[in-house]
C-alpha cells in the first residue's frame, strides 16, 4: 500500500478526506433547512411594510440566476480539461466561472443595497431579517467558493495537474453544484413563490 495515503493510524487518508466534505455538505444541507424553514415562518410578517414581492425585481433575479448557472457550466467544461490534463484550458474555464460568479455577487450587492437604500433594513420587519440571512448566507458560501477557486487557480499554475489537484478541483466542483441547487431552491422559494 501507498504511504503517501496512509494517515497517522494507518487509515486511508483519502477515506478520511472524502467522508469529512460530505460531513461538512451535510451540515450545510442543514443549515440552509433551517434558514429556509425561518423564511417559510416568517416571510409574511412584515410589521406593515412591504414584502418580498414589492421589493425584488424577478427579471433582475434570473439574471443573477443565469450568472451563477453559467459559472457552474463553466466550471465543469474546466473539469473536463482536468481529465485530459489540458492545464491552460482549465485555467481559462476557472478565470471564466470566477468572472461569473463575481457577477453574481456584484448583482445581489446591488439588490441588497437596492433594498437599503429604499429604507428597508434587514431589521424592518421579520420577513426581511430571514430574507437577508438566507441570501445573505448564500452569498458568503459563494464568495468563499470564489476564494477558494482563486487559491486552486494558483495552485494549479504552481503544482500542474496532478492526483491532489484533481481531488481538490472535484471537491470543489461539488461544493459549486451544492451552490447552485440551494440557489435553484432560493430562486423557487424566496423569489418565484413570493412574487405569487
Amino acid at each position: 500500500m501507498n504511504t503517501k495515503t496512509l494517515g497517522h493510524d494507518g487509515h486511508n487518508s483519502d477515506s478520511t478526506d472524502i467522508f469529512g466534505f460530505w460531513m461538512y455538505i451535510m451540515t450545510d444541507c442543514v443549515l440552509f433547512a433551517t434558514l429556509f424553514a425561518a423564511f417559510a415562518v416568517l416571510h409574511n410578517n412584515t410589521y406593515g411594510g412591504p414584502g418580498i414581492k414589492q421589493l425584488v425585481s424577478l427579471p433582475y433575479v434570473f439574471g443573477e440566476t443565469m450568472f451563477l448557472l453559467i459559472s457552474n457550466l463553466t466550471y465543469g467544461l474546466g473539469l473536463l480539461s482536468v481529465h485530459k490534463r489540458n492545464q491552460k484550458q482549465l485555467l481559462g474555464w476557472l478565470y471564466v466561472s470566477i468572472i461569473f460568479g463575481v457577477g453574481f455577487l456584484t448583482m445581489e450587492l446591488n439588490e441588497f443595497i437596492g433594498i437599503v437604500r429604499e429604507g428597508h433594513s434587514w431589521q424592518s420587519s421579520a420577513a426581511l431579517s430571514s430574507f437577508f440571512t438566507l441570501v445573505g448566507t448564500h452569498g458568503l458560501h459563494v464568495f468563499l467558493g470564489l476564494v477558494w477557486m482563486v487559491v486552486l487557480s494558483f495552485q494549479v499554475t504552481k503544482l500542474k495537474i496532478n492526483s491532489t489537484m484533481v481531488r481538490r478541483l472535484t471537491y470543489l466542483g461539488l461544493f459549486w453544484n451544492f451552490l447552485d441547487i440551494v440557489w435553484i431552491f432560493v430562486f423557487t422559494i424566496v423569489y418565484l413563490m413570493g412574487a405569487i
